[in-house]
């Protein structure tokens, strides 16, 4: 057999890869029996698939992060591609066993997006607000540029936290121009704090996970936290009304109280940051899914978007 790509690979063809394991869980199935469910990636496409002969052995073995040789057939299960009869061993280090050869390019260069959030920093006039977000930017700066933006689901790659924050923050721009009574100062500082918890929330760009803290309290609890604790370092009153605001915004962003904000929007830009975080996640999540599947073909469910699934039109 020939090595091939992922999206080389046809429905119902034994294949021979070269993969990075970007996920690893470990399961249960309905008898009780463990198995390891994973997501596999090289530049060109993701694909899921289960290994049920698995042992500790196994489990410490094939981890997130690591580069993998597998061997196994492409079939589908509910209509969505997914490698069976999977073999896999660890790449040697004379084979092609760089993880950085398997990952996504990310779209922008770190320091251009360094350069873009430096940039609206200074259209932030509002002292207060200025002074907490450059705090706290400075405090986490390497990890904040590093990280993706989720576990899974949305900018799933190194920089995508920056990445999906500087999209965020081109939105705003255009939003502002439309609807000049909103506040930019407000927005901006929003924007660029509304995810910074996840550098506490999540474990890294690679094999990435969620933390104690990630899972016990959540990124919006933690960046809300950090503003209050910035604000009593830096000797401002938490108490006034632009802090306030401030966090309010960042509170608010998931909308719902059932998806985690602890408040619904009360204030116009925390409205207008939850709905363009919401629509900037939602066309990642569409254009890697559709990525993965040719033209006239419907995507993978997609978790994120109430599991539904996409069409990828032939023209």
């Amino acid at each position: 057999m020939m090595v091939k790509m992922l999206n080389e690979i046809q429905v119902d063809e034994n294949f021979e890869t070269y993969v990075l394991i970007q996920s690893m869980d470990v399961r249960m199935t309905r008898a009780g029996k463990q198995y390891q469910a994973f997501t596999f990636q090289d530049r060109s496409s993701l694909i899921s698939g289960n290994l049920w002969d698995t042992n500790e052995k196994t489990i410490r073995e094939f981890t997130s992060g690591r580069v993998v040789y597998m061997t196994g057939r492409k079939e589908l299960y509910q209509g969505m591609p997914q490698v069976n009869q999977i073999r896999l061993r660890v790449a040697t280090s004379m084979e092609p066993n760089n993880p950085e050869d398997y990952k996504d390019k990310p779209p922008m260069k770190k320091g251009d997006l360094e350069k873009e959030i430096n940039k609206r920093l200074f259209e932030i006039t509002n002292a207060n607000w200025q002074r907490i977000v450059r705090f706290l930017l400075n405090k986490y700066q390497e990890v904040f540029f590093a990280y993706p933006a989720a576990k899974s689901n949305h900018h799933v790659f190194e920089t995508g936290l920056a990445f999906h924050t500087v999209s965020i923050l081109r939105l705003a721009e255009c939003i502002i121009e439309l609807y000049p009574e909103l506040n930019r100062s407000l927005l901006y500082a929003g924007v660029i704090l509304h995810d910074l918890g996840k550098v506490l929330e999540l474990t890294g760009p690679v094999g990435t996970e969620y933390t104690l803290a990630g899972n016990l309290l959540g990124h919006i609890v933690i960046i809300d936290e950090e503003i209050t604790k910035a604000a009593l370092e830096l000797g401002i009153d938490d108490r006034k009304e632009d802090l306030l605001l401030l966090r309010h915004v960042v509170l608010a962003h998931h909308g719902l109280l059932e998806y985690g904000s602890p408040v619904r929007p009360k204030i116009m830009e925390a409205e207008v940051l939850h709905n363009i975080d919401n629509l900037d996640a939602a066309i990642s999540m569409m254009t890697s899914a559709i990525k993965q599947v040719a033209k006239g073909e419907k995507t993978q469910r997609i978790f994120g978007l109430d599991n539904r699934n996409f069409y990828r039109p032939k023209n």
